[in-house]
C-alpha cells in the first residue's frame, strides 16, 4: 500500500486527484493539506510514501517547502506553471503534471513513481542480503579434518585444545580434530570474543561458567589456567 498526501491550496485540485486515486486500490490517502505549514505537521506525524505537490501556494511555495525536507517522500508536482519544470527535476521530483491533466497522464506518473520505488526497495534488499552474507562469512571459518572442510560458526565454539601435532575444536554439540596448530586459531578467532588461557587452550569468553583458582569450567570441561595468562584473565572480572 502506498500512502499519499495532497498539498494544494485549491480544493478542486484535491477532488480531482482523490477521484483519480479512488480507481487505484494500492493508493491510500493520509491527508489533505492546503498550505506548506499544514503539510509539515502532517509529515512529522505520519509515514507518507507519495506527495502530490502544488507549487504556487500562499506563505511558502511548494518548492521552498520541498527544500526544507531532509528526507522527502516521492513527489509528483501538480501545477499550472510549466516554467518551473526544470527546477522541479533539479529537486529530484518523480514527475511534473501540468493542470489540467488527464487520468491517462496521471496513471503514467503513478506507474513511473511506483517503478522507481520498487527499484529502490530491491536495491535496499540486495544490499541487506549482501551485508548479511558478509556477516555470516566473517563469523565462521572452515576447518580441515578427515579430508573434509567443516564450516565452523564461531558462536558454536567452546574452546580449542592443543593435542600433539593436532588441535581439538570443541563445539556445542561436536568435536573436530584438525591438523591446524593452536597458534593458527590466534589469527582466526577475534580477540574480543576469545582468550588464550594456557599454552594449550583458547576459550570462548561467553562460554565460561566460572573461574576457580587455576582452572575454569566450560560445560562439563575443566580448563587449566597457565601462570603467564592469569593477568589477561583477571581483565575479564
Amino acid at each position: 500500500m502506498i500512502h499519499y498526501v495532497i498539498i494544494d491550496d485549491e480544493p478542486i485540485a484535491h477532488r480531482i486527484i482523490e477521484n483519480y486515486c479512488e480507481n487505484l486500490p494500492h493508493l491510500e490517502k493520509k491527508g489533505n493539506c492546503y498550505n506548506a505549514f499544514e503539510a509539515m505537521q502532517l509529515l512529522n506525524n505520519n509515514v507518507v510514501d507519495l506527495v502530490f505537490l502544488d507549487i504556487n501556494m500562499p506563505k511558502l511555495s511548494g518548492f521552498d517547502f520541498l527544500k526544507t525536507l531532509s528526507n522527502p517522500p516521492k513527489i509528483i508536482v501538480t501545477t499550472a506553471y510549466k516554467e518551473f519544470a526544470l527546477e522541479g527535476y533539479e529537486l529530484n521530483v518523480s514527475d511534473y503534471l501540468l493542470k489540467p491533466f488527464s487520468f491517462e497522464r496521471f496513471m503514467k506518473a503513478i506507474n513511473k513513481t511506483i517503478e522507481s520505488n520498487v527499484q529502490k526497495v530491491q536495491e535496499v534488499s540486495m544490499s541487506r542480503l549482501e551485508s548479511n552474507q558478509t556477516d555470516l562469512l566473517s563469523n565462521s571459518f572452515f576447518l580441515k579434518s578427515d579430508k573434509k572442510h567443516h564450516q565452523v560458526h564461531m558462536k558454536d565454539v567452546l574452546f580449542i585444545e592443543a593435542y600433539g601435532h593436532y588441535t581439538k575444536v570443541y563445539l556445542d554439540n561436536d568435536m573436530i580434530v584438525s591438523h591446524q596448530k593452536i597458534s593458527d586459531f590466534d589469527e582466526i578467532l577475534p580477540q574480543k570474543e576469545f582468550i588464550r588461557v594456557h599454552k594449550s587452550f583458547i576459550v570462548a569468553k561467553n562460554k565460561i561458567k566460572f573461574i576457580e583458582g587455576n582452572r575454569m569450567s566450560i560445560n562439563e570441561h575443566k580448563i587449566p589456567i597457565g601462570q603467564t595468562y592469569k593477568k589477561e584473565i583477571t581483565k575479564l572480572f
